[in-house]
């Protein structure tokens, strides 16, 4: 008899539910800031999208929900996504409705 069962015995009247951990919920501390560069890329226009504080795969995530969202290109690479072409208003809108704080870079 394992304790299942003794407990059923005890509390009968107890209905089982299965119980799941809620898991905890990533919290960014920093607003993700959003410029504009062209600097090294042969003058091709790109918005950077740095300070993300979690791991790769939400990264990811991200850079791909801002993609498919726009239609447009991009990478992310060492904690920072690489959109093509200056749409930091769009990104930043996207992001924002995505929970995330944001800040605005240069010009």
């Amino acid at each position: 008899m394992d304790i299942r069962d003794q407990l059923k015995n005890l509390f009968p009247d107890h209905q089982e539910k299965d119980f799941e951990m809620p898991q905890e919920k990533f919290v960014q501390k920093e607003p993700l800031s959003c410029k504009f560069e062209k600097k090294g890329r042969n003058g091709k226009p790109v918005t950077l999208i740095e300070g993300f504080e979690g791991n790769d795969e939400e990264l990811k995530k991200i850079s791909k929900k801002i993609k498919t969202t726009l239609g447009i290109g991009g990478s992310e690479k060492d904690g920072v996504i690489v959109i093509q072409g200056d749409n930091r208003d769009k990104i930043m809108k996207i992001l924002q409705e995505m929970g995330y704080k944001t800040k605005r870079i240069g010009g």
